[in-house]
């Protein structure tokens, strides 16, 4: 409560704190600081000749005028000092129907009339309030306003005794018989003690003591509850209209004839009502906010808590994955040391029987050769026939395939790990009863445990329970890419118990970066169009019903075509545009420029695309180059700033945007001329050719954004669209 008891100004306790119009409250000593004149009073401040105050004082010049649209309030907002609170202050000024007064905390502006701060209720209940706490929190009380200086002291003022109401200006006993006499004009003015209850009855005894005997007034202290405008006069009504409580006499006056008036006492204990329920609702809220808070600090020991033991389970169930995976890594190692022993073996085998297969023939050789070498025909063919069968047979062993090796040095196995490299780069949590009751790490690792040797790596993970949809199977026959669109097709098997209710196709931007949903619905075909040109897409699908989402498909690459095939778009041209030769060709129906689009959309990457001028007549100015899906199609291409265009004649060129020209090039087109576009999104630039050499410098830089072929043309031009171009190589740096 503290802080709605301190003024928003000096940022102590409120000291006579008066009710401003916006309902916020000022100590009334502040009020006068930040007082200001408007601009049809003076037009400046005059300084104290005491140079005693602490502020400077700035020339009315500095302020500046500030309004709220209906705020019934002209706001007058100067540059002066500020307060320790932060806000502006101002010097005291004399009261004056030309002074105003803003209000600290909403901007708030009032004017004051010729009773000046008088005219505004103190908010007596307000400053009870802030004596009783005090009292309670033994707080000293603030000094009081009696330690207010006299504002007419010429040197080393003292402290003031009385002010006046009408004139609000403090006096000491001295400059109130020397300036304000009670006498003239000025004896009805309302003479009063510095406001300060605790000091009231001080001010009256040195006011009654300092003066010039029976013409100086009696002091007294206005007392509770009585009307601003009359003195003498209790509050005793309350005008709903008004919002503020009256008395008899201003009834009687007029001010409040036709407003809604009720007692004090009735008003005064149906808004104690009012507000006894707000406070209420409010202490209801507070509650509710305080075991809120409790709440949270309690969630944060369970926050610490849980992450610490999920931390834990999922080290172990990483853990126990990289175990299954070295067990089977060492099954698979044993089936390649099978395999090497069994090939060793038999490589082995095969030397051993062909070194003793060889040994024999060797040495039947080398005893042939000795045979011959023998003259005597009787002993040569005594033997020879058996000789030459025994030769022949010898011959006969090494058939075909004999020399050749019963095994090859590969090893005929093979381990196909990008399925499973896919599925660990897309570990990630899953959400639902069923998959937290079956882990994809648990379901992994009991793959593992059973022995089957390629873990399930096709599809680990697939049996998520009976409820969730099964992974779907790409129709790679069905998968395609035409230009910068792509076609997915998929096929699941669903069974009775777990029916599918749709599928979710993503893709990510074709850079590998993450995925994103391009499709969510039933249908088991999906084509996507605006993807960049010569880039690699990578697609999955997955199914979901009612309990869940189902696993991820196998990932399928799809490339886009490396350049752009393209043609005019009917649906987004002018309606004077006609376009023939399947929408290649265009030419128009009036002699005003006309803009026509192409049907490909670009981001990323270098383009390169030609128009061919097939009739021109009458000299015409024919614009091309790029522009936004939404530029104006009824002007010339480049008049406005969603269009680059390069517009050329017959003998000269510029280069123009949102309706500037600039390089000038001489060199122009006739029939059969060639017109050419380099859009380089990689360089962000836009370049232009004339009959395949570069027409002027690079016309545009900076690009960013999407952009689109567009050609702006009228009756005396057509012109035909040639796509899927190689970029020029004779390009200026």
């Amino acid at each position: 409560m503290e802080e709605e008891l301190k003024c928003p100004v000096c940022g102590s306790f409120f000291r006579d704190p008066i009710l401003l119009p916006c309902s916020h409250n000022v100590c009334l000593l502040c009020a006068r600081n930040i007082t200001v004149q408007t601009p049809d009073g003076e037009t400046s401040v005059q300084s104290r000749a005491s140079g005693s105050s602490d502020y400077d004082y700035l020339d009315m010049d500095k302020m500046s005028l500030y309004s709220e649209t209906d705020s019934g309030y002209g706001s007058y907002t100067p540059c002066q000092l500020k307060s320790p609170n932060g806000v502006r202050v101002f010097p005291p000024v004399a009261p004056h129907r030309n002074c105003s007064l803003t209000c600290p905390l909403c901007h708030r502006s009032v004017s004051l009339d010729e009773r000046g701060h008088r005219g505004f209720p103190r908010n007596r209940l307000l400053e009870a309030i802030v004596v009783r706490f005090q009292q309670t929190r033994g707080i000293p009380c603030s000094a009081s306003p009696s330690a207010v200086k006299c504002q007419l002291c010429d040197r080393n003022p003292v402290v003031a005794t009385v002010m006046c109401e009408q004139c609000d200006v403090y006096y000491c006993n001295a400059c109130q018989q020397r300036c304000h006499p009670s006498r003239g004009p000025l004896a009805k003015h309302r003479l009063v003690p510095p406001p300060s209850p605790s000091q009231a009855a001080g001010g009256a005894a040195s006011g009654g003591g300092g003066g010039a005997g029976s013409q100086q007034p009696v002091l007294t202290a206005r007392k509770t509850g009585t009307c601003v405008d009359h003195e003498a006069e209790n509050f005793s009504m309350y005008c709903c209209s008004c919002k503020a409580p009256v008395c008899t006499k201003c009834l009687e006056e007029g001010k409040h004839a036709k407003h809604d008036v009720k007692p004090l006492a009735v008003m005064w204990k149906q808004h104690k009502c009012q507000l006894s329920q707000a406070l209420n609702g409010v202490s209801d809220k507070a509650k509710e906010a305080k075991e809120f808070l409790v709440q949270l600090k309690n969630m944060l020991q369970q926050i610490q808590e849980n992450g610490v033991e999920f931390e834990a389970c999922l080290v172990a169930q990483c853990d126990s994955l990289i175990e299954a995976l070295t067990r089977q890594k060492a099954k698979l190692l044993t089936k390649v040391t099978k395999e090497k022993e069994y090939k060793l073996k038999v490589v082995r085998d095969q030397i051993t029987h062909c070194t003793m297969k060889l040994r024999q023939t060797t040495g039947m050789m080398e005893y042939c050769l000795e045979v011959l070498k023998e003259n005597d025909p009787s002993g040569f063919l005594q033997i020879s026939d058996a000789l030459i069968k025994r030769v022949t047979s010898s011959q006969d062993q090494w058939v075909k395939g004999a020399l050749e090796p019963k095994v090859g040095p590969e090893f005929d196995l093979s381990l196909n790990t990008d399925s499973l490299m896919q599925t660990i780069l897309q570990l990630d949590f899953c959400q639902g009863k069923d998959v937290q009751e079956k882990p994809l790490l648990k379901l992994m690792q009991a793959a593992a445990d059973s022995g089957e040797a390629e873990m399930e790596a096709e599809s680990p993970g697939v049996d998520l329970g009976p409820a969730v949809p099964a992974a779907p199977l790409l129709q790679l026959e069905k998968c395609c890419t035409r230009n910068n669109s792509a076609t997915l097709a998929w096929r699941v098997t669903a069974h009775a118990s777990c029916p599918i209710e749709g599928y979710i196709l993503e893709l990510d931007d074709g850079n590998g970066g993450q995925y994103r949903e391009v499709y969510v619905g039933k249908e088991t075909v999906c084509t996507v169009d605006g993807l960049h040109f010569n880039s690699a897409y990578n697609a999955r699908v997955k199914a979901y019903n009612a309990v869940g989402v189902g696993p991820y498909s196998q990932t399928v690459v799809l490339k886009t075509s490396d350049v752009a095939w393209f043609t005019f778009d009917p649906s987004s041209a002018h309606r004077d545009i006609v376009l023939s030769n399947e929408n290649q060709t265009a030419t128009c129906s009036s002699y005003d420029d006309r803009v026509v689009l192409g049907t490909a959309a670009f981001s990323k990457g270098t383009h390169y695309w030609e128009v061919t001028i097939d009739r021109y007549d009458n000299h015409p100015d024919p614009a091309f180059g790029v522009a936004r899906i939404n530029t104006m199609k009824e002007i010339m291409l480049g008049k406005d700033d969603k269009a680059w265009a390069m517009y050329v004649d017959n003998n000269r060129s510029w280069f123009m945007h949102n309706n500037s020209h600039t390089n000038r090039a001489e060199g122009g087109i006739t029939k059969g001329s060639t017109v050419g576009i380099l859009l380089d999104l990689t360089k962000r630039t836009l370049t232009f050719f004339i009959n395949k050499e570069q027409h002027g410098p690079t016309a545009f830089e900076n690009l960013d954004g999407v952009f689109v072929p567009a050609v702006s043309l009228n009756r005396n031009v057509q012109v035909t669209l040639l796509t899927g171009l190689e970029v020029p190589k004779n390009i200026k740096q």
